[in-house]
């Protein structure tokens, strides 16, 4: 992974400088037909989000831990002239998987709209700059291209990330730039119309679908791909502790590479919550009303590390995790609180080895 000058200062490095050495180690071995303005081919793409190792010898780290056929849809679609909505619950990797593909596509992951109930149109098209508009009047100079309208120009793929949080109206802005590929702007009695490669990956979220629910018109303008939740123990872990990993170098916390057997631990807890029932099915559990997701996992732990490495030995512990897990399980201080006492009593105290997380975690109830 990339890690020079230009990128040691950031927080957040984007998908594509800091996967920079394994994208030129794929592009340098693609040789597989690209569409128009793609930088690797559909195959490499998918190669490159599911890992593996190269002619070369170097080891692709997986970015999607699940089914293979589901990205080669997803990549496929965007060869296409239809557009690609990734839908799931939260947590099931929509928006890394969506920054990936763009990075791995276009070089660039960062032409994204993030969507909210403030979106407005000129988000999705273009806006102005009021003070060269106040001057000149409308003009070239003066307008504002979104990112959207950044990647038609350029023949990119644009992100627009919770499409379901954008008002309707709003939405179906898309509708004629999809099936027209084409922007007006009536002002300048112009219109931009979309380079070659173009295309557009939106994400929403299986629990705001009744927030703006989407219009049937936009709907048939997309390919829906459904990315669940991950099916078995193993992958959910193992899809915790590669983020984990990822995040704790980015942020360079001081502790040390959590436990494979803690992680299984804090999984299995969300797990069994969600789905209401132990994992060896002989009990039935009442579960929280929050979603209890993947990426509350994967923040619980690495809350759990930054306690451990600042305030710790370094090691994770029980008790560097038992807040985080308390967040994360009660959102209803009434309901939720019940069910995690209940769930406390009945499953974690009798546990062999759970002993510690119990102690710890009826120390902060």
């Amino acid at each position: 992974m990339k890690n020079d000058s230009t990128t040691q200062h950031m927080l957040r490095v984007p998908a594509e400088m800091d996967f920079a050495e394994e994208l030129a180690a794929i592009a340098k071995e693609d040789d597989k037909q690209r569409p128009p303005n793609w930088k690797l081919s559909p195959w490499s793409v998918v190669k490159y989000l599911m890992g593996g190792k190269l002619d070369s010898g170097v080891e692709v780290t997986p970015k999607y831990v699940g089914q293979r056929r589901l990205m080669e849809i997803a990549v496929a679609t965007l060869a296409t002239d239809r557009a690609l909505l990734l839908l799931g619950l939260p947590g099931t990797a929509k928006s890394w998987v969506s920054e990936h593909i763009a990075a791995a596509i276009s070089g660039d992951s960062t032409l994204l709209v993030q969507g909210t109930a403030g979106t407005g149109e000129e988000s999705i098209r273009y806006s102005w700059n009021y003070a060269l508009l106040l001057a000149k009047g409308p003009s070239r100079e003066a307008l504002v291209p979104s990112p959207i309208m950044r990647a038609m120009q350029t023949g990119a793929i644009a992100r627009l990330e919770e499409l379901t949080r954008v008002p309707a109206d709003v939405q179906d802005t898309l509708i004629s730039l999809l099936s027209e590929k084409t922007l007006p702007i009536p002002e300048l009695r112009e219109e931009t119309r979309a380079a070659r490669g173009f295309n557009l990956i939106a994400t929403a979220n299986n629990k705001d679908r009744g927030v703006n629910d989407m219009s049937s018109a936009l709907k048939r303008r997309f390919n829906t791909v459904v990315l669940p939740t991950p099916d078995t123990l193993d992958e959910e872990v193992g899809i915790v502790q590669m983020r984990v990993e990822s995040i704790g170098r980015a942020l360079e916390l001081p502790a040390e590479a959590p436990a494979l057997a803690e992680i299984r631990r804090i999984v299995t807890v969300f797990r069994e919550l969600r789905e209401g029932k132990t994992e060896d099915g002989k009990a039935k559990l009442k579960s929280p009303s929050g979603t209890l997701s993947t990426a509350e996992a994967i923040s619980v732990v690495s809350n759990g590390l930054a306690l451990a490495g600042h305030f710790g030995d370094g090691s994770l512990r029980a008790a560097d995790v038992a807040s985080g897990l308390i967040g994360a399980v009660i959102k209803d201080p009434v309901q939720d609180t019940i069910a995690w006492r209940e769930y406390l009593e009945t499953v974690v105290k009798e546990r062999d080895g759970w002993k510690d997380l119990y102690r710890a975690c009826k120390e902060q109830l």
